[in-house]
């Protein structure tokens, strides 16, 4: 059985826009938002992910908070999202293949360059929801700490038993071509929209 038992993976993600997110210059990522999201909604080991307050669709796990990364930027608020996953292989395949992939290639246009991790991992009791200031607690100390099995990343995971852990490749491949099969549509949609 994938990661442990009783346990699920809490990933936050947070970067900031080149402008606001209603200019031109990252509207390649706000026409491809909703793809993903529901590319996620349909991937192997997606649990759930927090929306945001104010929008219609998933609810919003806490107050949406930012790191302090974000001071001196200009801004609110930054694209950021907060979800769970059964474990890391799942997170990966999704990441890495399909639509999320398509995006991650043009996020150089549309993202500044970041000093600071861009997500952070870590296990959660399964039923336990993480709210969004527990994603910022848990960057901030990746980036001031390293990776741990308090907060870590791709480069550096921790099993559920908190020792380091090592990662399947095989089976990030078998569950990438399993959602392939589900991303068709949205794929072949994403790949016309404009970079």
């Amino acid at each position: 059985m994938p990661a442990g038992a009783g346990k699920h993976l809490a990933m936050y993600n947070f970067g900031l826009h080149v402008a606001a997110y209603e200019s031109h210059a990252v509207e390649s990522f706000r026409l491809r938002e909703a793809a993903n999201f529901e590319a996620a909604a349909h991937a192997r080991g997606f649990i759930g992910r927090s929306g945001y307050a104010g929008e219609p669709g998933a609810a919003c796990w806490g107050e949406q908070v930012f790191p302090r990364f974000i001071e001196g930027s200009g801004f609110q608020t930054a694209p950021s999202s907060l979800s769970l996953w059964t474990d890391i292989e799942s997170l990966m395949a999704f990441t890495y293949s399909g639509v999320h992939a398509d995006a991650l290639k043009g996020a150089r246009h549309w993202n500044v360059r970041q000093s600071w991790p861009p997500l952070v991992l870590w296990w959660v009791d399964a039923g336990d929801v993480p709210e969004w200031k527990d994603g910022v607690e848990r960057l901030e100390h990746l980036h001031d700490h390293g990776a741990s099995p308090t907060a870590f990343s791709f480069k550096q995971s921790y099993g559920p038993d908190g020792r380091p852990q090592k990662i399947d490749r095989l089976r990030i491949k078998e569950i990438a071509a399993l959602n392939a099969v589900g991303q068709t549509e949205l794929l072949a949609h994403v790949l016309t929209l404009k970079v």
